[in-house]
């Protein structure tokens, strides 16, 4: 399988054909390397929600924003409470959670916009970023997914909203960022029993009673072809945040004591 994620920057992947489609398009996610975060968030933390110095993490946010060519000024984060609620954003939620993590979006996971000059972003150390565009319509839009925004299908609610937006369906496409794989993703029943049988044959495999490997990727890609999102038109990364420890950090492989690295998807202004 091809790798949607280019690497050509120390600090960040980026979707490079989504790119070639809009030359104005930035789209991405941060790794753990290029910043100036002391340990146990070393380097790049991008979180302002987690207890590193405040001014080393903006430094951060300002380091990304010099590379990406869009100002901190213009960058919307939600509260992300592992919800499945949904944004339209425009200018005047620019700046939202850019600098102060107490004014970003309430309550909300998934970001939606045609704007030019504004980035939409988001926050992960396991859970899944799914990012959207559609190259006809230049709405855009990306979500912080979770087992709990999965199983309650925000990657449905993301859909759903853009066809409210008048997306047609056939032209979006979809990326399934780096994010905790099936193999160093154990749950219990506890989660396992959100999903139907269907989905847990297809997503999920039994390791010891009532303990199983579940496929976050692949249940997002799952309820997006229910959403009648094309299989062509959906990517989905090879990176593992657990596996992949010199690029990324992760919740739990670190136990809890992380940083957060930045999805990221906006047009210059």
């Amino acid at each position: 399988m091809n790798e949607a994620f280019n690497q050509k920057d120390i600090s960040y992947l980026h979707i490079e054909k989504w790119q070639e489609l809009n030359p104005n398009l930035r789209v991405g996610f941060t790794t753990r390397k290029g910043g100036i975060s002391k340990e146990p968030f070393k380097s790049f933390n991008l979180g302002l929600h987690v207890p590193d110095d405040k001014n080393d993490v903006i430094k951060n946010r300002q380091l990304l924003s010099s590379k990406l060519d869009i100002p901190l000024d213009d960058w919307v984060a939600g509260e992300q409470i592992h919800s499945n609620r949904i944004k339209i954003i425009n200018n005047k939620d620019k700046g939202r959670g850019a600098v102060s993590f107490q004014d970003s979006l309430e309550s909300i996971d998934g970001i939606i916009t045609n704007q030019a000059g504004i980035l939409c972003t988001a926050f992960f150390a396991d859970c899944v970023p799914l990012f959207f565009f559609d190259p006809v319509s230049n709405y855009i839009g990306i979500a912080h997914a979770g087992w709990k925004g999965t199983v309650n299908r925000i990657a449905e609610q993301m859909v759903l909203k853009l066809q409210e937006a008048e997306v047609d369906i056939s032209n979006l496409l979809v990326a399934i960022g780096p994010c905790i794989s099936q193999k160093a993703y154990e749950v219990d029943d506890y989660v396992i029993n959100h999903l139907s049988k269907e989905m847990i044959d297809k997503t999920a495999i039994k390791t010891k009673h009532n303990h199983y490997l579940l496929d976050l990727k692949q249940l997002n890609v799952e309820i997006l072809l229910q959403c009648n999102v094309l299989r062509n038109n959906i990517d989905i990364t090879n990176y593992c945040t657990l596996r992949d420890e010199s690029l990324f950090f992760s919740h739990r492989r670190d136990n809890g004591k992380t940083g957060r690295m930045l999805g990221y998807i906006g047009y210059k202004p």
